[in-house]
C-alpha cells in the first residue's frame, strides 16, 4: 500500500514538473512575439530578404517552443509547429494586433514565394524522411491482418469523406464544378492515418514490438502509401478541373509503371548509388547530396507523368531506407536539419493560411463539428472493422480503431496541396486543419488506454524474449564487412566464415596472396564460392529463425590492389562493422602476431574477426559440422566475451556443430581474488543458453577449477574440438596485444582459433579516460598490458 501511495505521489510530482515546463515553454514562446513584432514596424528600412529571415525566426522560435510544450505533455511536437502557425496567423496574431501580423507576413508576392519555396521543398524533405523512417520489412512480418484494417480503414472515411462533400454548401467550394474534385481531396484526408504519430505513441507506451503494435503500425504504414498514390492521382485529376477517361487510365498506368519499377530495377540502381557515392567520394555529405539527387529525379518523374511530386519523395524514401549500407546514420543526418528547420517552417506556413475566427461563424462552427465526428467515426469504424474480419477480439479491434484515428501531419500536407492548386477554399481548409488537429491531440489518449487494457500472452512474451536478444546482439546488427584474405586454407576458411556471419549483408574481399600477377578473377573465385556457400547455407537455416535479414550474399572484390595498412585505411573510411582477416602465415613461432598482420589489423579502428591456425595444419579447408568436432568457447563474463559466444553461435546454428561453453577467470590473479562467484558465473552461462536457445543451438557448459586460463582451455580443445572462438579485449596501444591467456591458447592448441574483439582503444583515449576515473585505468592498463612476443 505504501508503495501504491509513494508511485501515485511520484506520478503527481511528474506530471506537475511537465505542466510547469510546458507552461514556461508557452510562455516563452508569448513572450518572443512583441519583441519580434515590434522589429516588423522597421519594416520600411529592412529588405525583403530580411523580412524573410524574420518570418523564418519566428516561426522557428514559436514552433519549438509550443512544439517543446505539448511534447512534455504526452503530445505529439509537431502538433504544436502547427499550432505555431495558427496563433501567429489571423487567428490570433493577427485578430489581437493586424498591422503587426501584416507586415510580418505580408500579402506581397515576392515575399510569399520565398517562405512558401522553403515550405514547399519542406514538403519534399518529409516525405522523403517519412519513406525513410517507413520499414516494409514490419508490414512483410505481420501478415494479413494489417492489409484487412488498412482496406476497410481507407475505404469507409475515404467514401464518408467523399459524400460529405457532396452535400457542403457551395460557399465552401473553391469554384463551379470542383465538388467531386473537391470530394477526393476530403475523402483522402479522413482516410490516412499519420505514420509518425501512431508510432510515436505505440514506441512510448513499449508496444512496438508487441503483436498488436507492429500490426497498427504497419496498417498505418499501408494506409500511408496507398495514401500517397491515392492523392497523386486525385491531383492529376484535379488538373484537368473534371475526369475524363483518358486522362484518369493515362495516369493510372503511370503510377502503376512508376511503382513497378521503383521495386524492381529502381532498388537495385538507388542502393547501387548510395553505395557508389559512401565509396568512391571523400567530400563531407556526399551520400546526402546523393539521396537528394535521387529524391529530385523521382519527384520529377511523378511530375510528368501527371501526378504529383510528393509520390516520387515519398517512394524515394521508402528505397533509400531499405539501403543496406549506413542506413541509420544518414537517417540520423538528414534527420537533423529536417526536422529542426523544414518541418517547423512548413507546418508554421500551413497554420498562417488556417483562419480559426471563421469559426465564430455558426454555420461554419457546427460543419467543422459534424467533420470532426464524421472523420472519427469513420476511421474509427473502419478499422474496428477491419480488425473484426481479420480474427481479432474486442479490445484488440478498439485499440487499433483508436489508433488509427490520428490525422496529424498527413492531412495538413494533402490540405496545403488542394488549397494551393485551388481546389480547398480557404474556409473548408481551415475546417479540414481544425479536424487534423482534435483528431490527432484526442488520439494518444485514447490508444495508451486502449493499449493498457490488452494483457500479453505466452506466445508473444517468448518472442519478446527472443528479439531482445537479437537487440542486444553483435552479428545480428552487423550492416557490412570486410574481409581480408589470401590463398591459402585458411583464407578460403576465413571467407566460408565472412558468408555464415555475413549473413547476406555487403561484403567487400580484399585479395592478400603473396603472387599478385595472377588474374585477379582466378584469385578471388575460391574465395567467391566460399561466401556465396555460406551465405546460402544461413539462408537455409534461417528458415526456421524468422530472420528476414538473411539472404544472398552481396560481394565487392577489389581487384589489382595491393593489400597494405595504407589500402585497408582507405576501404575502412568508407563504413564497415568488422573487419574479418584470414591469412596462413600470421603467428610467429611463439604465436605472436606477424608484422603484416599487425600493421593490417592496426589499419581498422572497429571490431576486429582473426581467423588463425599455427602451421603444419594440412592444406584441406577445416570443416565444422556434427560429426568434425565440438567448438569450444571460452567466456569470463566479459561484454567481448559474449560476442565471441554468440559468433560461435551463429556458425553452429548454420554448420550443426556442437558448442562447448568453458567458463574461466580472466587470470589467476582474478580468481585469488574472488572477483567471481559461482553465482554470477552460473548467471553468465545461463545468459549463453538463453542466447543459444534463440538459435537453436544445443549447448554444454562447465566452470573450470584450479589452473591457469590457457591451461583450462587447451585441456578441453585435446577433447574433439574442430575450433575454438574466443571474444577477446582489444588492448590500447599501436600493437596488437589480447593477453596473455590469449597467447597461451594460440601457442598451445592445434585447431583453428577464430578471435573477436571489440573496437580500437587509442592509448590518448585511455588517457582521457584515466583521467576521467582519477588515474585507476592507467594504474590498472599498465599493470595488466604485456607485449606479446613477436
Amino acid at each position: 500500500m505504501a508503495d501504491a501511495t509513494g508511485e501515485r505521489r511520484r506520478e503527481i510530482f511528474q506530471t506537475r514538473f511537465k505542466l510547469r515546463d510546458a507552461a514556461a515553454a508557452i510562455a516563452l514562446a508569448v513572450l518572443l512575439l512583441p519583441a519580434l513584432a515590434w522589429s516588423a514596424d522597421a519594416k520600411a528600412a529592412t529588405s525583403s530578404e530580411g523580412m524573410f529571415i524574420a518570418e523564418l525566426v519566428l516561426l522557428l522560435v514559436v514552433g519549438r517552443g509550443l512544439g517543446e510544450a505539448l511534447e512534455r505533455l504526452g503530445q505529439p511536437a509537431v502538433m504544436g509547429q502547427l499550432l505555431a502557425g495558427i496563433l501567429l496567423g489571423p487567428s490570433l496574431f493577427g485578430w489581437l494586433w493586424p498591422s503587426a501580423q501584416h507586415m510580418l507576413f505580408s500579402n506581397d508576392a515576392v515575399q510569399k514565394d520565398m517562405i512558401n519555396a522553403v515550405a514547399q521543398l519542406g514538403i519534399l524533405l518529409l516525405l522523403l524522411l517519412t519513406g525513410m523512417e517507413t520499414d516494409l520489412r514490419l508490414v512483410r512480418k505481420v501478415g494479413a491482418a494489417c492489409f484487412s484494417i488498412s482496406a476497410a480503414g481507407v475505404a469507409i472515411p475515404f467514401v464518408c469523406g467523399f459524400a460529405t462533400a457532396q452535400f457542403l454548401p457551395a460557399s465552401l467550394l473553391a469554384g463551379a464544378g470542383q465538388r467531386t474534385v473537391a470530394g477526393l481531396f476530403l475523402g483522402t484526408a479522413l482516410s490516412i492515418s499519420s505514420v509518425k504519430i501512431v508510432a510515436m505513441v505505440v514506441r512510448e507506451m513499449n508496444f512496438m514490438r508487441r503483436n498488436l503494435g507492429q500490426i497498427i503500425v504497419s496498417s498505418a504504414i499501408i494506409e500511408d502509401t496507398l495514401g500517397w498514390v491515392i492523392i497523386a492521382i486525385t491531383i492529376g485529376i484535379a488538373t484537368q478541373g473534371r475526369i475524363e477517361i483518358r486522362h484518369l487510365a493515362f495516369t493510372l498506368a503511370g503510377v502503376a509503371a512508376f511503382m513497378l519499377f521503383s521495386f524492381t530495377l529502381g532498388r537495385g540502381i538507388v542502393f547501387d548509388a548510395i553505395r557508389w557515392a559512401n565509396d568512391t567520394f571523400r567530400s563531407e555529405y556526399a551520400v546526402i547530396t546523393v539521396i537528394l539527387v535521387i529524391m529530385g529525379t523521382m519527384a520529377l518523374i511523378t511530375d510528368l507523368i501527371g501526378v504529383h511530386t510528393v509520390l516520387g519523395a515519398f517512394v524515394a524514401g521508402l528505397l533509400v531506407g531499405e539501403s543496406p549500407i549506413l542506413s541509420g546514420h544518414i537517417q540520423g543526418q538528414l534527420r537533423g536539419v529536417i526536422t529542426a528547420l523544414f518541418m517547423p517552417v512548413f507546418f508554421g506556413v500551413a497554420g498562417l493560411s488556417a483562419n480559426l475566427t471563421v469559426l465564430v461563424d455558426p454555420t461554419l462552427a457546427l460543419l467543422t463539428i459534424a467533420l470532426v465526428v464524421i472523420a472519427s467515426v469513420g476511421k474509427f469504424g473502419g478499422a474496428f472493422i477491419g480488425g473484426k474480419a481479420a480474427g481479432m477480439s474486442w479490445r484488440e479491434a478498439i485499440a487499433v480503431g483508436s489508433g488509427m484515428n490520428a490525422r496529424g501531419s498527413t492531412e495538413v500536407i494533402v490540405a496545403s496541396i488542394g488549397l494551393s492548386i485551388n481546389v480547398l477554399s480557404h474556409n473548408l481548409y481551415t475546417m479540414i486543419v481544425t479536424m487534423a488537429v482534435i483528431t490527432t491531440l484526442a488520439m494518444p489518449p485514447m490508444l495508451r488506454w486502449a493499449l493498457g487494457r490488452l494483457p500479453m500472452g505466452e506466445a508473444e512474451s517468448k518472442r519478446l524474449e527472443r528479439e531482445e536478444f537479437d537487440q542486444r546482439g553483435f552479428v545480428a546488427n552487423l550492416e557490412r564487412l570486410l574481409v581480408v584474405v589470401d590463398d591459402g586454407v585458411i583464407g578460403r576458411f576465413a571467407s566460408y566464415l565472412a558468408g555464415v556471419i555475413g549473413r547476406g549483408k555487403p561484403t567487400t574481399v580484399l585479395h592478400a596472396g603473396e603472387d599478385d600477377t595472377t588474374e585477379p578473377r582466378v584469385r578471388f573465385e575460391p574465395h567467391l564460392q566460399e561466401i556465396e556457400k555460406g551465405a546460402r547455407e544461413s539462408a537455409e537455416a534461417a528458415k526456421g529463425m524468422d530472420d528476414a535479414g538473411v539472404g544472398k550474399s552481396r560481394v565487392t572484390r577489389r581487384e589489382n590492389v595491393l593489400v597494405s595498412p595504407q589500402t585497408v585505411a582507405e576501404e575502412a573510411r568508407k563504413g564497415y562493422g568488422l573487419l574479418l582477416i584470414g591469412l596462413g602465415r600470421s603467428l610467429t613461432a611463439r604465436s605472436g602476431f606477424t608484422r603484416r598482420l599487425n600493421d593490417i589489423a592496426g589499419a581498422f579502428d572497429g571490431p576486429l574477426c582473426l581467423v588463425l591456425k599455427r602451421a603444419g595444419g594440412g592444406r584441406q579447408v577445416p570443416s565444422l559440422d556434427a560429426d568434425a568436432g565440438r567448438i569450444l568457447v571460452p567466456v569470463n563474463g566479459t561484454a567481448v566475451a559474449r560476442r565471441g559466444a554468440e559468433l560461435a553461435l551463429a556458425v553452429a546454428a548454420v554448420t550443426g556443430s556442437r558448442v562447448r561453453v568453458l567458463y574461466v577467470a580472466r587470470s589467476s590473479r582474478d580468481e585469488s581474488q574472488g572477483m567471481m562467484s559461482r553465482r554470477r558465473k552460473e548467471a553468465v552461462l545461463k545468459d549463453i543458453v538463453a542466447l543459444a536457445e534463440r538459435y537453436n543451438v544445443d549447448v554444454r557448459t562447465s566452470i573450470r577449477g584450479k589452473g591457469a586460463a590457457a591451461d583450462a582451455i587447451c585441456r578441453e580443445a585435446g577433447k574433439n574440438v574442430a575450433m575454438i572462438v574466443m571474444g577477446v579485449a582489444r588492448r590500447p596501444g599501436d600493437e596488437l596485444l589480447f593477453g596473455e591467456t590469449t597467447t597461451g591458447v594460440l601457442l598451445g592448441c592445434s585447431c583453428p582459433v577464430v578471435l573477436l574483439s571489440d573496437e580500437r582503444v587509442r592509448r590518448d583515449d585511455a588517457a582521457r579516460e584515466a583521467l576521467r576515473s582519477g588515474g585507476v585505468a592507467e594504474t590498472k592498463a599498465g599493470s595488466e598490458t604485456q607485449r606479446e612476443p613477436r
